[in-house]
C-alpha cells in the first residue's frame, strides 16, 4: 500500500502503541483520526502530529460503541477522506483470574467486538472501492497466552483468530489485514499491571517482563507501518516470538506443561 495521502482512523491513540501509531502514520503522509476514550489524550496526540508536520483530527470515542465508531468514520470523511486504514488498537488487561461474568462483557467488547464492529462498517465499503486496510493489535498472548488473566488471553486468541478471517475472506476483494502481535511494551497497560498489588496480575506482568525484552511503543509502530506498506499480515515485533509459537504448535503437551513450570517459577520470585 503507497501510504501518502492515505487517511486512518487510531483507537485507543491517546498514549502508548496508538500514539506512536498514529505519529508513525502521519510521518509517512497519512492524515490521522485519533479515537480515545482519554479526550485529552487523544487531543494530546493529534496536537504532537500536527506539531511535527503532520495532519492529525481528534475525537473522544469509545473504541466498543458501534456510535462512536461512526462518529470516526464520519470525522475522518468530513475533515480529511473515506477511511482507507482502520487500525483496532484500543484494548484492556481485565480483570484478572477467571473474573465476574460482567467483566468478561467489558473486556470482550473492547478486546474483540469493536474489532467485529468496524469491520462491519468498514468492509462493504471497502469491498465497492476494491481497496482498504484493517490492523488488528492483538498480543503475544493472542498466539501463546496470558499469565494470570484469562480474559485478556481468550480475547487476544479472538482478536488473531477475527483477524485472520477478515484476510481470508476479504483479501481477494482487495483488503489487507496485518494482525500485530508484541509481547513486552513499556506503555501504561503494562504499568497499570506492575504497580497493582493483585498476584495474578503481578504474575501476568512477570511474565510479560521475562519472556523477552520490552521495547517502545515507537519500536512497535515502526514495524506495523512497515507490514501495513508491505501488505504482511503476521506483525511480531518481537522478532524471537515466532520460534515460541513454533514449539507450542509442535508439542502442545509439551509447550503446556512448560508454562506450567514458567508460572510456579515466577509466582517463586
Amino acid at each position: 500500500m503507497e501510504l501518502s495521502g492515505k487517511t486512518a482512523i487510531v483507537t485507543g491513540g491517546g498514549s502508548g502503541i496508538g500514539a506512536a501509531l498514529a505519529v508513525e502514520l502521519a510521518s509517512n503522509g497519512v492524515s490521522v483520526v485519533v479515537g480515545d476514550l482519554d479526550e485529552a489524550g487523544a487531543h494530546a496526540t493529534a496536537a504532537s502530529v500536527r506539531e511535527a508536520g503532520g495532519t492529525a483530527a481528534a475525537l473522544r470515542a469509545d473504541a466498543s460503541d458501534p456510535s462512536d465508531i461512526e462518529a470516526l468514520i464520519t470525522l475522518a470523511a468530513d475533515e480529511f477522506a473515506p477511511v482507507d486504514i482502520y487500525v483496532a488498537n484500543a484494548g484492556i488487561i481485565g480483570k484478572p483470574g477467571l473474573a465476574e461474568e460482567s467483566d468478561w462483557d467489558v473486556i470482550l467488547d473492547v478486546n474483540l467486538r469493536a474489532h467485529v464492529r468496524a469491520a462491519r462498517l468498514l468492509m462493504p465499503q471497502w469491498q465497492s472501492r476494491g481497496s482498504g486496510y484493517f490492523v488488528s493489535v492483538a498480543s503475544a498472548a493472542g498466539l501463546l497466552t496470558q499469565l494470570g488473566a484469562a480474559g485478556y488471553a481468550v480475547t487476544k486468541h479472538a482478536a488473531v483468530g477475527f483477524a485472520e478471517w477478515l484476510a481470508i475472506t476479504y483479501g481477494d476483494a482487495g483488503v489487507g489485514v496485518s494482525c500485530v502481535c508484541p509481547l513486552g511494551v513499556e506503555t501504561p497497560l503494562l504499568q497499570a499491571v506492575r504497580s497493582t498489588d493483585d498476584p495474578d496480575a503481578r504474575l501476568g506482568a512477570s511474565s510479560i517482563e521475562h519472556s523477552a525484552g520490552v521495547i517502545s511503543a515507537a519500536d512497535v509502530a515502526a514495524v506495523t507501518v512497515d507490514a501495513v506498506r508491505e501488505g504482511r499480515f503476521m506483525v511480531l515485533p518481537h522478532p524471537e516470538l515466532l520460534e515460541m509459537y513454533r514449539h507450542k504448535g509442535g508439542d502442545y503437551d509439551r509447550w503446556i506443561s512448560g508454562m506450567r513450570r514458567y508460572q510456579r517459577t515466577l509466582r517463586s520470585l
